[in-house]
């Protein structure tokens, strides 16, 4: 008897199960964000935000869109103010200070491509508009290097040790090959 390795593909989903999931898992990041702006961070624990620049709902100053073009990593951790998260527009607000200059940055959630919190080893990474067809792969690590909030932008932080990013690929059956 021969042992047969081919199992069939799972039937194309016609209800919008992967978009579903990461709009539901956005709203842990704006959970996290309403709750830090409102108690502030407790203990160790730091946010990791990667986020479109290029997003027309994105207002960040000038020199800092010229720099990051594409996309950007913050690090809210110890200096930074007025963090906010509007339910109603899915607005994320802060203020942080970049080379000494004060400047508030409005990014809209939809915007976010990565959220971390490095003390708990806990991550999440977004598709973003036509990114979502053409999926990154899981490994993949945001273009932009970490942006400290009390740092200039040339003072990026690396994290001593990855957070564990959740790839929404993980929950996705995938057909066998017939290797």
């Amino acid at each position: 008897m021969e042992d047969d390795d081919t199992t069939p593909a799972p039937p194309e989903s016609l209800l919008p199960y992967d978009a579903w999931t990461e709009t539901a898992l956005r709203q842990v990041v704006a959970r996290a964000i309403a709750h830090a702006g409102a108690n502030g961070l407790p203990g160790g624990h730091h946010f990791y935000l990667t986020f479109r620049t290029d997003d027309p709902g994105t207002h960040i100053p000038a020199r800092l869109r010229a720099q990051y073009p594409q996309e950007m990593t913050i690090v809210l951790q110890h200096q930074f103010w007025d963090l906010k998260y509007d339910e109603g527009a899915a607005l994320i607000s802060v203020g942080l200070s970049f080379g000494g200059i004060p400047s508030t940055l409005i990014i809209p959630l939809d915007a976010v491509t990565a959220f971390a919190d490095p003390e708990v080893r806990f991550g999440l990474r977004f598709t973003y508009g036509q990114d979502a067809a053409a999926e990154a792969p899981e490994d993949a690590a945001p273009e932009a290097p970490a942006i400290p909030a009390d740092a200039s932008p040339e003072a990026a932080e690396t994290p001593s040790e990855a957070p564990q990013v959740v790839s929404l690929d993980a929950f996705r059956r995938r057909p066998r090959s017939d290797s």
